[in-house]
């Protein structure tokens, strides 16, 4: 079973910077997409961004322009950095895996708090 392990969440002034990591227990990029999606406080989980196997991204209206996923194949990791980060960025961010390698089931990290204060 793949496990997921976020890091990199905490507390950051409007306009600053996190990163994100999200590593994979094992080696899953070639044939499972990856990314991550967020809850805020009484709001519905939403997608953020996502990377294809194929290596395609996409993301959320919301955050194009200001975060960036990428991965590192060789460390089994996605990371998401983020910029110029606003206090509606604030919510539980989780990674997760989709694919072959996961029976097409979705396997989410334990979810890591992004608190931006105004």
């Amino acid at each position: 079973q793949v496990q997921l392990v976020e890091s990199g969440g905490g507390l950051v002034q409007a306009g600053g910077s996190l990163r994100l990591s999200c590593a994979a227990s094992g080696s899953i990029f070639s044939r499972n997409d990856m990314g991550w999606y967020r809850q805020a406080p009484g709001k519905q989980r939403s997608l953020v961004a996502i990377m294809t196997s194929g290596g395609r991204t996409n993301y959320a209206d919301s955050v194009k322009g200001r975060f960036t996923i990428s991965r590192d194949s060789a460390k089994n990791s996605v990371y998401l950095q983020m910029n110029s980060l606003k206090p509606e960025d604030t919510a539980v961010y989780y990674c997760y895996t989709q694919g072959p390698l996961t029976g097409w089931g979705t396997v989410w990290g334990q979810g890591t708090q992004v608190t931006v204060s105004s």
